[in-house]
Order: C-alpha cells, then structure tokens, then sequence
C-alpha cells in the first residue's frame, strides 16, 4: 500500500530528489509547501500535489487531512537549514513520521529534545546520510572493518565547490541560518568520516571565514587533515584552466578513494530504506552534528604559511570585501 507524503522546502536544490523518491518507491505527494512558487517541477512528479506557499495554510490543510482519518505517513523536509528543527517538531506533532536533509540540525541540543519528542508521539525521524549507503563506501568500510593493524589511517579531504556572489545575499551566506561552510557543504563529509572510522576523539580548527574551513580531525581509526572552500580562487590552477567550478579529493594513506560515480539513484536508495524501518536516526546523526557545532564555536588557531593547499594569497569572494 503506498504512503501519502507531504514536502517542506519544494523550490530549493535538493527537493527534486525527494519527489522522485517519492515517486520511484511508488507512494505519492499529497501537499508542498515553500514561500517561492517557482516549483513547475512538481508537475514532472505530482501535478496533482496541493500546493501552499504560506506556512499556516499548509498547516491548516495537513491538519484537516488528519481530522478526516486521511493523514499523511511521512513529511519530507528540504527547507533551510535553520529551520529544520521547527520542521521536524511539526512533523512529529502532526502524528507523521520524518525525513529531513542534512544537516538535521544545527545543535547537539537539538537531538536531545527531538529524541524526547520521538518518544511522546511514538513517530520517527530520518536523516539522509547517503554517502553511507555508496556502495564504495559500503566496500570501503567492510575493509577497513577487517583490518587488523593498529595503525590509524592518514586522510586527507579537500572539497571546494564554488559559489558565487548570491550565495551571501541568500540563508546560506548567513552563518547562524546555514551553520556556516563546515556545516552547509561539509556535513556529509565529517558523518562519513565518522562511519568510516569510528568515534571523534579530536577536533582542531585553524582557520575558519566566511569562504573557507581547515582543520584537523582525529577519529579511532584515523587521522583527517581537511579543508573546505566555496571560493572559485582557491581551485587547483588546471581545474581553474579547464573551468570546472568544483573540485574533490580524499585520500586513506595517499591513496586516492574514488566515487564520484554512483550517486544518482542514492536518495531513492535511501527511501527505500527508510520504508522499511532501516533509515539513520537521530542516534546515527548526533556525532556529525557534534562535530560541525564543535568547529563553528571554535576559536582557529592559525596556520603558518599558506592557508589553503593550491594558492598563496587567494582573492575574497564575499561582496563587501571588493
């Protein structure tokens, strides 16, 4: 029997992969809502949707739905970051059960008191960590799972994907709304990481702006040397030759961990496991929460010499800065 879903945040980047989840698992999505109406994608999914762009009248339709014994099993969230916990309140609330994008939330805090909520309503909440369910990834872990040496691996991650001058004027560009670069775009990188090898034991950051993060993370099974960017400067000189925007390494003892295939069918991957009772839960979440949070409020302690790997003096990005 299929499952009626409702969707939180349809406009945005990440919402068309829910609708096809939606739609590739075979259930259907009843109601959206997002305060920008340019959602004509909804009709490439479920033109019959109901669609909202004022927070109470969704509201108000949702509730009358469950008043009428027609009440949605799952609301999909995918509004911004900042808002995520007050989303999944409502979901919980609402007697649904929830799957949210990441990051979950912004504060350990958060967990605890959703966790509470779980228990009151007898529902669910699900975060998508698709990384974890790569199957690279999955093979990646079953060896490092079977390794009997001792010896911590040395990781080194470097992801910049780069950003343009909008990004500050919209949510993302305001730290205490996206949680700040470490949390908007490194998220997933920090819970893989965590799957990979284990508990964090240490967490150091030396530089932190509003373009960039580098630091040093120390798992029990690894060390992790990273840095993240969004600005177009501190690409490697042959990306920047080629024009690509984006560039991506992780490295386990010098060794390049290639998957940059794989990804397109992982949200569905993820609704599926979800549907069956097997999705990540608050519990799964809570470290790389901790960990974002933990470099967010940290004071950086510096780097000598350059302070991103491919250029000395990049240029600033931000528009009050030119």
């Amino acid at each position: 029997m299929s499952k009626k879903f409702a969707l939180v945040g349809a406009a945005g980047y990440i919402a068309p992969r829910h609708m096809k989840a939606i739609k590739d698992t075979g259930n259907e999505l009843v109601a959206a809502f997002d305060k920008n109406d340019s959602v004509g994608i909804i009709d490439s999914y479920f033109p019959q949707a109901d669609f909202f762009t004022e927070f109470e009248r969704f509201d108000r339709h949702l509730e009358k739905l469950r008043r009428k014994s027609n009440s949605i099993d799952y609301l999909s969230i995918c509004s911004p970051n900042y808002l995520h916990d007050s989303h999944i309140r409502f979901g919980l609330r609402l007697g649904s059960d929830v799957i949210c994008e990441k990051p979950l939330v912004l504060n350990p805090w958060n967990i605890e008191g959703l966790q509470e909520i779980e228990s009151e309503t007898n529902k669910r909440v699900n975060s998508i960590l698709q990384l974890r369910l790569h199957p690279k990834v999955i093979e990646m872990k079953t060896q490092l799972d079977q390794r009997k040496e001792e010896k911590k691996v040395d990781v080194d991650l470097i992801y910049i994907t780069s950003r343009g001058k909008w990004y500050y004027t919209s949510w993302k560009g305001d730290g205490q709304k996206s949680g700040g670069i470490a949390t908007n775009i490194g998220v997933h990188f920090y819970d893989l990481l965590g799957f990979l090898f284990g508990k964090i034991q240490n967490n150091v950051v030396h530089i932190q702006t509003h373009d960039r993060v580098a630091g040093f993370l120390e798992f029990e099974k690894a060390r992790v040397r990273y840095f993240l960017s969004i600005n177009e400067s501190t690409l490697p000189d042959e990306v920047l030759q080629s024009q690509k925007r984006t560039y991506r390494s992780l490295t386990f003892d010098g060794k390049e961990f290639e998957f940059s295939e794989g990804f397109g069918d992982l949200h569905t991957i993820s609704y599926q496991e979800i549907l069956k009772g097997t999705g990540f839960g608050l519990d799964e979440v809570k470290q790389s929460i901790e960990i974002v949070h933990k470099i967010r409020t940290s004071i950086p302690t510096g780097l000598k010499g350059d302070y991103h790997p491919f250029a000395a003096k990049p240029q600033s990005n931000h528009p009050f800065d030119n």
